[in-house]
């Protein structure tokens, strides 16, 4: 899923292209794209995009007489930039947004359905699309502190929930804790004044790296590559490689057979390995519980 500094690359993308343009035409290709209908694309369109904006992870157009186009990507979507006029892909095209410059498409891989599309009226109704986390770039230690404590949740859940922290997700969320030297799995109510202070640091500057990395990596171009997995990441994708800062080799912890959370043990957790569930179950009482086990052969 396209996160904060992905966002943010095709924001910097698209205002150098739409902003101050007309947006022509609004094709849609699949049924499943368009959620709202207040305006109808058909009174919507054309219209001045008169700047865009970030939501979340949500890219926000802002239009003529206070009409918003709410797109999220969700996992699989992706945006491209193309000629004027160009063909929605048949696999994977969702939509076509139609300028006299050029045409920006939304695609989605795979054949489940999440990326959305919502034609609003009203900045009340733009509201509604916000899922209330506080901005990372902008909020203070102490801001970050109460709204984080405010949830039982782990480190790792807590900075990832829409409705605490806006824009964070999995993969940027590993590289802030790495960042951090602390546990994906400890719990937010526990952590010292100096914990607090290293989370706050690495928070800003992970995602400000990062923002600028995929800014500058794209140049003049569209970012039309985006992705979860980045060979300068320290551990997110980078199961069993060297942790860039201990040499130790990275560890992950494997959610619902589909999603994994990377981290550094020997700098995160103390050494000790977190459970995997799928894995844990499988060995049992061989389960290695700290790093040192994985070359003794022996559990603590």
């Amino acid at each position: 899923m396209p996160e904060l500094p992905e966002v943010e690359a095709y924001l910097v993308a698209l205002r150098a292209r739409v902003q101050g343009r007309v947006l022509r035409g609004l094709r849609l290709a699949s049924p499943f794209f368009l959620r709202s209908i207040d305006p109808s694309p058909t009174e919507f369109v054309p219209t001045g995009i008169e700047g865009l904006s970030r939501l979340g992870k949500r890219i926000v157009f802002e239009c003529e007489q206070e009409c918003f186009a709410v797109v999220h990507l969700m996992v699989a979507g992706r945006l491209r930039w193309k000629d004027a006029g160009a063909a929605i892909p048949r696999r994977g095209g969702l939509a076509a947004f139609d300028f006299e410059c050029g045409t920006l498409l939304v695609t989605e891989a795979g054949s489940t359905h999440r990326a959305s599309l919502h034609l609003v009226r009203g900045r009340a109704a733009l509201a509604e699309h916000d899922p209330g986390g506080i901005e990372p770039l902008e909020c203070t230690p102490a801001e970050l502190r109460a709204r984080l404590e405010e949830a039982p949740h782990t480190l790792k859940r807590a900075l990832t929930s829409p409705r605490l922290v806006s824009g964070v997700g999995n993969w940027s969320s590993d590289e802030i804790l790495w960042a951090a030297q602390l546990s994906p799995f400890r719990r937010p109510r526990d952590l010292d004044d100096e914990e607090w202070q290293r989370l706050w640091i690495a928070l800003r500057e992970t995602l400000s790296e990062w923002r600028e990395r995929y800014v500058t990596a794209a140049g003049e171009r569209f970012p039309d590559k985006v992705s979860a997995f980045h060979p300068r990441m320290a551990v997110h994708g980078r199961y069993g490689r060297p942790c860039p800062r201990c040499k130790a080799p990275v560890r992950r912890v494997v959610f619902a057979g589909k999603s994994e959370m990377n981290y550094c043990a020997a700098c995160q957790t103390g050494g000790r390995i977190l459970a995997d569930r799928a894995l844990s179950r499988l060995l049992r009482d061989d389960w290695p519980r700290h790093i040192e086990d994985l070359e003794t052969g022996g559990n603590r």
